[in-house]
């Protein structure tokens, strides 16, 4: 004789009353019981600055970006504002650069007179000022050179000085991201000096050498010269090391802690969420938008829902800030749909 055939086992008695897909029904109860949300207040919007007046340079590899003058800088801060986002971070490019970057302290420079004119538009947000030296380099590295290699120590004042030239200019938040060992410690001691002792830093603490930063350096005019920047920033193989990074970070002084690129370094956000009781900062590079773009353009990707997932991911990694180029489409779309 035929053996029976078993009887279909349910749900019920698998996994007794358990049916996660309850609560994904309909759109209503995914968003009750969602676990991550993202806020435009919660986001950093990247600006770079030229020298002069109603100047926009459109940015090839970095679809809808320009470099833009300080009165064209403040007007797009104050839109970005009227649209929740929490703030902006300024990039400058000069007119001029020399060997030893002396124009990122400039008061009358690109960044400094952008806070100035951002702070008089009253635009609503924190001002951060990016300090590092590759954007007014002649050779485009991020400190001062001997020979060929980078002096690190010789490089700390100079950072230290473009600090607090920003701090002068209004800036709420200094964002050192030269990968210079003591930098953090340098830029509190030059800001505690200078009066400044409520200005807060955001330490690109994690800050991979990667081939995400491509569009970046075309906009900033800021690749190297010769070589590449493999001997400061850190391997894109290490997470403990970046973890020992932002342990001397806290201990410097950081008020903030930044990992970049945010998308391959999710791992890293994640062990920072569990070691580190301050905030944390991500920073979706021009590389990671310049790649949703392009395949969004190809028609290859939804543009909006990978701009979102990304964004959300980075979010549920452990971001309590997201830097991104992508901030005023993704507040428009959080808060009008």
């Amino acid at each position: 004789m035929g053996r029976a055939a078993a009887a279909p086992l349910s749900v019920a008695s698998v996994a007794g009353a358990k049916r996660p897909r309850r609560l994904r029904r309909n759109a209503a109860l995914r968003s009750l019981v969602r676990e991550t949300r993202l806020s435009p207040a919660a986001m950093i919007a990247p600006i770079f600055v030229i020298s002069g007046r109603d100047r926009r340079e459109p940015i090839a590899s970095m679809p809808g970006h320009a470099r833009l003058s300080p009165d064209l800088a403040a007007l797009h801060a104050r839109e970005l504002a009227s649209r929740g986002i929490g703030g902006v971070l300024l990039f400058g490019i000069p007119d001029e650069k020399e060997p030893l970057g002396r124009g990122a302290s400039d008061p009358e420079g690109p960044v400094p007179t952008a806070l100035r004119r951002i702070r008089d538009a009253g635009a609503q947000m924190v001002l951060a000022a990016d300090v590092c030296l590759c954007e007014y380099t002649s050779h485009g590295h991020c400190g001062v050179l001997d020979g060929r290699e980078i002096d690190n120590d010789a490089t700390l004042p100079l950072l230290a000085d473009a600090a607090v030239a920003y701090a002068d200019a209004g800036a709420d938040i200094v964002a050192p991201s030269a990968m210079m060992d003591g930098q953090v410690a340098a830029l509190r001691a030059g800001l505690d000096t200078a009066g400044h002792s409520q200005t807060a830093i955001m330490a690109y603490s994690s800050k991979h050498s990667s081939a995400l930063y491509g569009p970046f350096r075309e906009a900033a005019g800021s690749t190297p010269s010769f070589g590449d920047r493999k001997s400061y920033q850190m391997d894109i193989a290490n997470g403990r090391e970046a973890l020992h990074e932002m342990e001397r970070d806290v201990a410097e002084g950081a008020d903030i802690l930044m990992v970049k690129p945010a998308l391959t370094s999710l791992d890293i956000l994640a062990r920072a969420r569990d070691t580190f009781n301050v905030p944390l900062a991500a920073y979706q590079v021009s590389g990671e938008m310049a790649m949703i773009e392009a395949a969004a353009a190809r028609g290859w990707i939804d543009r909006k829902q990978a701009a979102l997932e990304c964004s959300t991911a980075i979010a549920r990694a452990g971001a309590d800030v997201i830097i991104t180029y992508l901030a005023a489409d993704l507040a428009h779309w959080l808060t009008e749909g």
